[in-house]
């Protein structure tokens, strides 16, 4: 373990989607990234003088978190599966960042007509007479997938860059690698195998387990930012919605609104007189609803009377105790 005085480390992606992912989150959360140079792999933070941001493979940030030498890491959920050490090192902090969504799939040739399923591919297999070559970016995660779910023999070929091509040259038989949109699939001639999933994955953010337990700074920026993204992440899948109602008071608007599904809102309805100038009782409601419900929700609405609807984003949502520091407190409690 390095010097517990040096600056507090998080490392960022170097490049692609999980890099653009990475900043675009912290400069949602208020904490934006401050690089002037691209070509320099270190950067910092304004608001956070005591951190130290560092560039990285997606793959070396889960090795460098593991030994001790970053504190914090962005990174995808599959590549931390796969690297993580068995000594429980690494803390997930949050699983789900909310970008750098994927699938991780066996991946097979298109003309293999009579293969749709793990079934088929043993019987594949065995008409071979030979374990079947997987190449693959993920040995650890494909050797534990195949021994978890059937009994193929399989010979695992680690393999870097572009996996299409390997079925068609022999240099594999099938691959096992990440899916987003399929295309590249499509374009290859290449298909996903039916429960063939090894895990769904998207950016996650890791931890040194030690220099949480050690360094009371540390933590304090792990609380930091779990309160920052849970908040940011909630508040995003949700919306805030104003309307005017007419009644005689905020008790019959309660009524009508808590009959009703979806503007009964996360814990009831904000209601507050509206003062106007022929004295009618008109009430604000104010509520705050799921993204996917907010047609539903405008129904509702004018059904109790409701008018001059009014939507805006809800940028943060705090919860009293954040779940996602709770699991951390406990997991360090275990220690």
């Amino acid at each position: 373990m390095e010097n517990q005085n040096r600056k507090i480390r998080i490392a960022l992606p170097s490049k692609g989607l999980l890099a653009e992912g990475s900043k675009q989150l912290l400069a949602d959360v208020g904490l934006p990234v401050y690089n002037p140079n691209p070509r320099q792999y270190i950067a910092w933070i304004s608001l956070l003088p005591g951190v130290e941001i560092i560039f990285q493979r997606p793959a070396d940030i889960v090795i460098s978190v593991r030994d001790g030498s970053v504190d914090f890491g962005v990174t995808g959920k599959d590549i931390y599966l796969e690297n993580k050490d068995i000594n429980g090192n690494i803390l997930e902090l949050h699983s789900q960042l909310g970008f750098g969504r994927c699938t991780l799939n066996v991946i097979i040739p298109d003309d293999w007509v009579d293969v749709n399923s793990l079934d088929d591919l043993d019987q594949y297999q065995e008409s071979l007479g030979r374990p079947l070559k997987v190449a693959t970016k993920f040995p650890n995660l494909t050797e534990k997938f195949f021994l978890s779910e059937t009994k193929i023999p399989i010979e695992v070929i680690k393999a870097e860059g572009t996996l299409e091509i390997a079925p068609t040259i022999g240099y594999a038989d099938l691959i096992v690698d990440l899916v987003s949109t399929g295309t590249t699939l499509r374009d290859n001639r290449l298909r996903k195998l039916d429960r063939g999933k090894l895990l769904d994955a998207e950016a996650c953010l890791i931890a040194n387990k030690e220099r949480l337990n050690s360094n009371s700074e540390t933590l304090q920026i792990a609380t930091q930012l779990l309160e920052m993204i849970g908040a940011h992440l909630r508040g995003k899948q949700n919306l805030g919605v104003f309307a005017n109602v007419r009644a005689n008071s905020e008790e019959e608007i309660s009524e009508k609104i808590f009959t009703k599904k979806v503007i009964a809102g996360l814990e009831g309805p904000t209601i507050s007189r509206i003062l106007t100038r022929d004295q009618d009782k008109l009430y604000a409601i104010h509520i705050v609803v799921r993204k996917e419900e907010l047609h539903k929700a405008v129904g509702e609405i004018r059904e109790i009377g409701g008018s001059g609807v009014v939507v805006s984003p809800v940028n943060y949502i705090f919860e009293e105790e954040p779940a996602e520091i709770i699991n951390m407190m406990n997991a360090l409690g275990e220690a």
